[in-house]
C-alpha cells in the first residue's frame, strides 16, 4: 500500500480561505476598538476641561476664558489639549473644540461649549453650568 502524507489542494485552499477570513475580522474589530479608544480619549479631555473651568477657573475667575490653553487651565494635564491626532485645541484641524460667548471686549466670558467630533458616536458636548 501506498500512503501519502500532506495536504490536498482543497485542503490547503480551506485552510487559506479561513485564515484570511478571520484576518479580515481581526482587522474590523481592531479597528473598530481603535475608534472606540480615540472617543474616549477625547470624551476624558473634554469631562477634564469642563471641570476644571467649572471648579477651577471659573470658581477662582468669576468668568470664562476666551480661548483655552495650557497656561489657562493649569488644573489639567497639558496633553489633555491636544486631540489623539496631535491637534491643539485652538487648531481648526481639531477634533475637540472650545467656543467661548457672550465675551466682552477684555476676554471675560460668561459662557462656553466644549465639542468632540466623535468617530463611532454622536458629537459629545459640554457647555457652562447654569449659575444661580
Amino acid at each position: 500500500m501506498n500512503a501519502r502524507r500532506g495536504f490536498t489542494v482543497v485542503e490547503a485552499i480551506v485552510v487559506i480561505i479561513f485564515l484570511v477570513i478571520a484576518l479580515a475580522l481581526f482587522i474590523t474589530q481592531k479597528t473598530s476598538v481603535d475608534a472606540a479608544i480615540r472617543d474616549t480619549e477625547r470624551k476624558t479631555a473634554v469631562n477634564a476641561m469642563h471641570y476644571s473651568l467649572e471648579e477651577v477657573y471659573f470658581e477662582r475667575a468669576g468668568y470664562y476664558p476666551a480661548t483655552l490653553e495650557p497656561e489657562t487651565l493649569t488644573a489639567i494635564d497639558p496633553e489633555l489639549m491636544t486631540d489623539p491626532d496631535g491637534n491643539d485645541i485652538g487648531d481648526p484641524n481639531s477634533s475637540v473644540i472650545y467656543e467661548s460667548n457672550n465675551c466682552s471686549l477684555d476676554g471675560e466670558c460668561q459662557g462656553y461649549t466644549l465639542r468632540a467630533q466623535l468617530e463611532r458616536e454622536a458629537e459629545y458636548v459640554k457647555t457652562e453650568r447654569e449659575r444661580d
